[in-house]
């Protein structure tokens, strides 16, 4: 899409040591800061940004987005599920270790955003939240393109019966088998279902599921490790 930039990461080329090895983004997993903030130079860098272009969120699995206009600076950084913008060249970031990364732009509006939808924030709404958020800035469903990263797949996400049953009577696009035929959620089909529904038809899905790829941080495979990064910005 003309203008319009999006950039997932993998988990190599940075400086984190075991277990987040090797390029983890995210501050709050028990990293060394200083590890963190290389990692997020080079990965800035790599997409010819800037490390002081970028937006970050603090993360909770909630509803809550928030339109910013630059970077945080010295304010603290809001707990946020989503973050728009209308500001071109200002990279808005988002952090996973299987939760699905929603990334979303209107070129025309010169809207973008970018989402943390795992299973509460997938149910909650986040989605939904966010392309309002972004209509009110003049963004069209018919015109967003939406791009989302690596993930774990249903083929892995086992959860109880009882918890597939309660997501699925929200979400039916959700609902997953095992491969190995136990319940599953498949949040990523979720999201989708919930973008194809609102009017969002560009849409593309990352092949890549977190917990079956080695080159990805995986938090149901390892619980102690790295965060990957989804970034999405205008010309």
């Amino acid at each position: 899409m003309s203008g319009a930039h999006f950039g997932f990461t993998d988990r190599w080329g940075g400086v984190s040591a075991a277990p987040y090895e090797e390029l983890n983004l995210g501050g709050a997993v028990g990293d060394d800061p200083a590890a963190v903030a290389a990692n997020r130079e080079r990965a800035a860098a790599s997409l010819g940004l800037g490390a002081g272009d970028v937006v970050w969120m603090n993360q909770v699995h909630g509803t809550d987005v928030v339109v910013v206009d630059g970077p945080w600076g010295e304010r603290p950084v809001p707990k946020a599920d989503a973050v728009v913008t209308t500001r071109r060249g200002l990279a808005l970031a988002v952090l996973t270790a299987d939760c699905v990364p929603v990334l979303l732009a209107d070129p025309v509006a010169g809207v973008v955003a970018a989402a943390h939808a795992g299973r509460p924030g997938m149910v909650a709404g986040v989605v939904p939240e966010t392309l309002r958020a972004m209509a009110a800035l003049g963004a069209d469903p018919a015109r967003i393109v939406a791009r989302t990263g690596p993930t774990v797949c249903g083929r892995c996400y086992e959860v109880p019966e009882a918890m597939r049953a309660e997501v699925s009577a929200v979400e039916p696009g959700a609902y997953a088998e095992t491969s190995w035929g136990t319940p599953a959620v498949d949040v990523a089909a979720g999201v989708h279902a919930q973008l194809a529904r609102l009017g969002v038809h560009d849409r593309e899905q990352s092949p890549v599921c977190t917990r079956e790829s080695s080159d990805h941080f995986s938090y149901r495979r390892d619980r102690a490790t790295g965060r990957l990064a989804g970034y999405v910005w205008l010309d």
